[in-house]
């Protein structure tokens, strides 16, 4: 009985889910078993902390996106980045409009053409600076500002390319933000990595080409091309039997050169010449009273002032890309004109082109006169028979004093317009009453 009663009895001491229940826990020991909501304790608390944890998070990252907002909204921060930026692009346009500079052995030039390549710049270099004939010993850098640019193609790459690449890098930009120089100068140097001592090899050749006789006795080749001083080339060969000297011409080892002129200018407008022209004929006409605005106060004499010569100075104004006119102050006379170069022109804003006189009724020649005056490397021409419909006109430059003639075509625009002259070209002439000097300074 007692048995049958103990099976069917409920045992209310003991939980077969809970194998470790304990009927004398504490209450705090009893929190962390099983929760209201059927959640383990130790699962509410992990969750708690991980919301924590991600709100922790959530404000220091509000906080770093706060406080980088405002360094970068910052007004004076972005006021002065803004002014550097500015300086630096306005530094920048300045530089793309200034000519890089050649600079070797203390030669400091402009380079004007800079479509042509650092090869092309050799060869010209090279007439004047002999090791840089051998374009396999040359290399080439760009200097610019802080940056040097080693040139890896001299053949194929431009001047104008790799100055303008430069310009417009990151690297350049953060250069000049930190140099003190804001407007460097862009060098370009070429450099001699090779040199060859001793005996002439074979593969040096037999012949050679060389600026003085020194030179060519250095050289010890068979065959040598030399210039001498009277203008002649010579060809030199040595052989055991002694040295023969003889004059050459046409050897295949000298360019083949064309004496003249190749205008870098654009052709002189025809308006231009018109304008001269008429101011000439102006000046070759009969008195009327010295042509009433001669400033001289009355007429002088018929015979003294009539068909007299005049001069013009022409100039390229660089900056406006145009040709001027100018009368400079000037004493005339039937056979002889005397002027003043105009001191309005004395800038490297203007390029003195050419000077252009007239003949009057006498014909277009350089006198000898002419050859004393134009020793200026320049343009010169002389306009004449100014009495007829077509006037004589002839142009030769000077190169250093040694003159060629050329054909007018060439640097002008032929044909006529009719076109009048300023008048005060008029007040800068005065008629040459028997002296020589100015009857001003």
């Amino acid at each position: 009985m007692n048995e049958e009663n103990n099976k069917n009895a409920v045992d209310v001491g003991s939980d077969p889910s809970v194998d470790d229940f304990d009927p004398f826990a504490s209450e705090e020991d009893l929190d962390c078993g099983t929760t209201m909501d059927g959640n383990s304790s130790d699962d509410a608390t992990a969750q708690s902390e991980s919301a924590k944890d991600e709100a922790e998070v959530a404000k220091t990252a509000k906080a770093k996106d706060s406080s980088e907002q405002g360094q970068s909204t910052n007004p004076l921060e972005a006021a002065i980045g803004a002014a550097e930026q500015k300086d630096v692009q306005k530094t920048q346009k300045g530089l793309v409009e200034k000519l890089p500079v050649f600079e070797y052995a203390g030669a400091t030039e402009d380079i004007d053409d800079i479509s042509k390549t650092f090869e092309e710049l050799r060869i010209e270099k090279s007439d004047d600076f002999p090791e840089l004939q051998d374009g396999k010993r040359v290399t080439w850098t760009m200097e610019y500002g802080k940056l040097t640019k080693s040139v890896p193609d001299p053949k194929s790459t431009s001047i104008g390319k790799m100055k303008s690449d430069i310009e417009i890098s990151k690297e350049f930009s953060d250069s000049l933000r930190k140099a003190k120089d804001k407007n460097p100068v862009c060098k370009v140097k070429p450099k001699v990595v090779a040199q060859t001592k001793g005996m002439a090899g074979a593969d040096s050749g037999y012949k050679g080409v060389f600026i003085n006789i020194d030179e060519a006795g250095q050289a010890d080749k068979v065959i040598s091309i030399v210039p001498g001083r009277d203008g002649q080339v010579y060809e030199i060969r040595k052989t055991e039997m002694g040295k023969f000297v003889t004059p050459t011409a046409g050897s295949e080892l000298l360019s083949k050169i064309r004496a003249g002129f190749t205008p870098a200018l654009p052709l002189i407008p025809k308006e231009l010449l018109s304008q001269v022209v008429t101011f000439f004929r102006h000046l070759s006409k009969s008195c009327d009273g010295c042509r009433g605005s001669s400033g001289n106060g009355g007429c002088i004499g018929k015979d003294a002032c009539e068909q007299v010569e005049a001069l013009l100075n022409l100039y390229w104004d660089k900056q406006e890309k145009k040709y001027l006119v100018d009368a400079p102050k000037q004493l005339v006379s039937k056979a002889s004109v005397k002027g003043r170069i105009s001191e309005d022109f004395d800038s490297d804003r203007f390029i003195h082109y050419m000077d252009i006189h007239s003949h009057n009724t006498m014909s277009a020649f350089f006198s000898k006169i002419d050859d004393e005056d134009e020793k200026a490397t320049r343009l010169y021409t002389v306009i004449g028979d100014l009495h007829k419909g077509i006037p004589g006109i002839k142009t030769r430059i000077s190169n250093g004093g040694k003159f060629l003639e050329i054909d007018p075509g060439e640097v002008f625009e032929l044909g006529y317009a009719n076109e009048t002259f300023p008048q005060e070209w008029m007040e800068m002439v005065r008629y040459r009453e028997g002296h020589d000097g100015f009857p001003w300074h």
